[in-house]
């Protein structure tokens, strides 16, 4: 039977053809939505991650409680010991120290008073490290407006919208003025060596980043830092596993009488995520339930109505003596033969167009130029992302569906009588 199918598919185009490429395309369809849903919330999770909490972020737990007034007075201590050790106990992410405060930048004039002045928040950031991977998570390459990246601990990059703000030109020296890490006040020296541009609204406006070494010296924090940020290798958030690691990292530091005790927690304990990154679940699976059921329905009706156009055949093969059943099998079969096909050549197609858009990304600045004026931490270029999941959701549409039409059209063979194929005989 598999061979009479095969040369009828590969012998009779009207009948393969067209279903082929309208099962493709529904196919490559399908995989492009669910790549594209993924990535751009993992993106929107990832800006986030980047900017402040990572995956998992461990810090003391009197810093935690605090958090919003950057009490660096409360950070953590012995930081080397403490990334070692993580890299031991969860290798299956990288961890890299951080340091947040604000205050001034100063920029002086040719006789050092002060020409221009304005509020900043920097972020001292592990850059220089052999093992760092904080170029690729902040994306500088892509968002360097001007200059160079970091090379030196008392290099800075400065936010486009704050250089401008300020009147800063590349070589700039600049004069942070805060505090130290014992509440002392503190004034140190960067030198602006590049200008970037996040695309992530009010972020940019007073951000300035520089390497955590440069920041440990401004504020009197050897071997310290604010937090330590977690991520995993492919940069792709599971959130049960960063709940699952949150939970057991914290059942192991349960000493309420120490307050600088360390402390973790995912993303979803920052700056109410766990409402978001819920509702993104749910919407990804009610947009991609929606899509693949009219993806369905489509395949579905296609079956039904080349099933409806070989009434007449298979009345004939009826009428020579092939068995109900057996019409009916064979018809399945084919479907299956042709939704196999179309899957395989969908998925050849959505793929490498998943993958192309998870490289390039579809820029999105010119309809979010309003987002400069919101709170809202997101970048305007979406990308896809290439989970495992897209080798094989192509089944779904492209074959289930494909074969549930041709079963329902094929119940009427059962149903046809032999008075019925005389007369579509002698038409």
């Amino acid at each position: 039977m598999l061979k009479f199918v095969l040369k009828g598919i590969l012998r009779d185009r009207s009948r393969s053809l067209f279903p082929i490429i309208v099962v493709s395309l529904i196919v490559a369809l399908v995989i492009f939505n669910r790549g594209f849903l993924v990535g751009t919330m993992n993106g929107m999770f990832r800006d986030t991650a980047v900017i402040s909490s990572g995956h998992v972020k461990i810090m003391t737990h009197a810093y935690q409680e605090e958090s919003q007034l950057l009490p660096n007075d409360l950070a953590l201590m012995n930081v080397d010991e403490i990334v070692e050790i993580l890299h031991v106990v969860y290798p299956d992410y990288f961890w890299s120290p951080k340091i947040s405060f604000a205050g001034l930048l100063d920029l002086p004039d040719e006789h050092g008073e002060t020409k221009s002045q304005g509020p900043v928040m920097v972020y001292g950031i592990d850059f220089l490290s052999s093992e760092s991977r904080q170029f690729e998570l902040w994306e500088l390459e892509k968002r360097i407006v001007s200059g160079q990246m970091i090379q030196n601990p008392n290099d800075a990059l400065v936010g486009a919208k704050l250089a401008e703000k300020l009147g800063l030109s590349l070589g700039d020296r600049v004069t942070y003025i805060g505090t130290t890490m014992n509440n002392a006040f503190a004034t140190f020296n960067f030198t602006v060596v590049g200008t970037f541009n996040l695309g992530m609204g009010p972020l940019d406006k007073q951000m300035m980043l520089v390497d955590i070494e440069g920041a440990r010296v401004a504020l009197d924090m050897e071997d310290a830092a604010s937090e330590i940020l977690g991520f995993k290798h492919d940069l792709y958030y599971d959130d049960d596993a960063s709940v699952m690691m949150r939970n057991q990292f914290n059942a192991t530091h349960l000493d309420t009488t120490d307050i600088f005790r360390s402390s973790m927690i995912a993303l979803r304990d920052a700056n109410q995520m766990g409402t978001m990154i819920d509702l993104v679940d749910w919407s990804v699976f009610i947009i991609l339930g929606i899509f693949l059921l009219i993806a369905m329905i489509v395949l579905w009706n296609m079956g039904i109505m080349s099933g409806l156009r070989r009434y007449g055949e298979m009345g004939i093969r009826l009428a020579m003596g092939e068995t109900k059943g057996q019409v009916y099998r064979s018809l399945i079969l084919e479907s299956v033969i042709i939704g196999t096909i179309g899957t395989i050549i969908g998925t050849l197609i959505g793929l490498p167009l998943t993958y192309y858009v998870q490289e390039v990304g579809i820029d999105y600045s010119a309809a979010f130029e309003n987002l400069n004026t919101t709170t809202m931490i997101m970048s305007t270029v979406f990308y896809t992302q290439v989970t495992p999941d897209l080798y094989y959701i192509g089944i779904i549409p492209g074959v289930l569906a494909t074969v549930f039409g041709t079963m329902l059209a094929g119940r009427a063979i059962y149903k046809r009588e032999m008075a019925q194929l005389f007369k579509e005989l002698e038409t």
